[in-house]
């Protein structure tokens, strides 16, 4: 095989590929390399063209022994890095170096991580506080009844977390193994969120909240999972009596169905305000990420989890509709959920 068909061979080539020859000059590069390096490759050296130390020791070692080697490299694609696992293999005189793109992998790895952190640390907390109270309550507190219904209570609320939690990430899992199914049924968003807050108002009435619905369209039919959608907005209205009960009043919208640029089609929006304390605009971008709070301790002492949210985002996604959430501190919070009438 000639040179030119061998770079022909290599140009249609996915996959980043780069041949340095026996000078260490580069040989050849196909259009995906290119990509990653820039322009007029061939014949530079290929330490001034891959300056990490990693490649370079890489290619030592299979010029000097032959043997297949592997190197990570890491590029900069405006502001993030993009993570290559790097193959290197002699063929003849010359090396053959591949770039496989990890980045997906790495990222899903450092989520997970991530992700079983969170979790753990979740748990641990309430579970310390549980011992810490059973050794309290079998030492100094054993013959005293007041200090044993207090600690029994706190327990009792500690308990409660631990199984929201794990509720929680149990429905996370469920939602995010359906979340590429889109629904067949049919659902009448008017009766469903009248049922969500005749649902809630216990919690509302204890708040001293007063959550009010506003039809503004007629019956308003979506294709949907009644369970997963009564889920979406019984976490929303409660957000807003949790967070917004400074205001007293939380809002339900349904508006008509119209064409709506964020779905690109025929659709519903329904709006759920408050006029509570509002979330800083640097905040707003992060809600839906697993376990992030604005604020720790008072999600916390309201009995939240940090994953509520994250689990509205991936049931909105499985209707293929849009949530959009807007604050001002200060001026409440709004949540909008936008599904397609088709």
């Amino acid at each position: 095989m000639t040179v030119a068909q061998i770079d022909a061979v290599i140009d249609v080539l996915p996959i980043p590929v780069l041949i340095v020859g026996s000078d260490d000059r580069v040989l050849m590069a196909n259009a995906p390399l290119v990509d990653i390096f820039g322009p007029e490759l061939i014949g530079k050296h290929y330490i001034t063209v891959m300056r990490q130390p990693a490649i370079i020791d890489a290619v030592g070692k299979v010029r000097g022994s032959a043997n297949p080697a592997m190197a990570r490299f890491v590029s900069r694609d405006g502001d993030k890095d993009v993570t290559y696992r790097v193959s290197l293999a002699k063929a003849g005189e010359d090396i053959v170096l591949t770039f496989e793109d990890q980045t997906a992998a790495e990222d899903a790895g450092k989520m997970r991580r991530e992700f079983v952190a969170n979790v753990s640390h979740e748990l641990r907390t309430p579970l310390t506080a549980l011992l810490g109270f059973i050794e309290t309550l079998s030492g100094a507190a054993r013959d005293d009844p007041d200090a044993r219904d207090r600690f029994l209570a706190i327990m009792a609320h500690e308990a409660n977390r631990m199984t929201r939690l794990v509720d929680e990430l149990l429905s996370l899992s469920r939602v995010e193994e359906d979340e590429r199914v889109r629904p067949r049924e049919h659902v009448d968003l008017a009766v469903l969120l009248s049922s969500v807050i005749k649902g809630l108002e216990p919690q509302a009435k204890t708040a001293g909240v007063v959550v009010k619905l506003d039809i503004q369209g007629g019956n308003e039919m979506v294709p949907g999972d009644p369970g997963q959608l009564v889920q979406v907005f019984t976490n929303l209205v409660e957000n807003g009596i949790k967070y917004g009960a400074a205001g007293k009043v939380v809002i339900v919208t349904l508006l008509p169905k119209a064409v709506h640029r964020r779905l690109r089609s025929e659709g519903v929006e329904v709006r759920v305000a408050d006029k509570g304390d509002g979330i800083a605009s640097h905040h707003l971008a992060r809600l839906t990420e697993r376990f992030y709070r604005v604020d720790n301790h008072r999600s916390r002492e309201v009995g939240g989890t940090g994953l509520g949210l994250a689990i509205v985002k991936h049931i909105v996604n499985r209707h293929r509709g849009r949530l959009v959430i807007e604050s001002e501190e200060g001026e409440g919070a709004q949540v909008s959920v936008f599904l397609p009438t088709n």
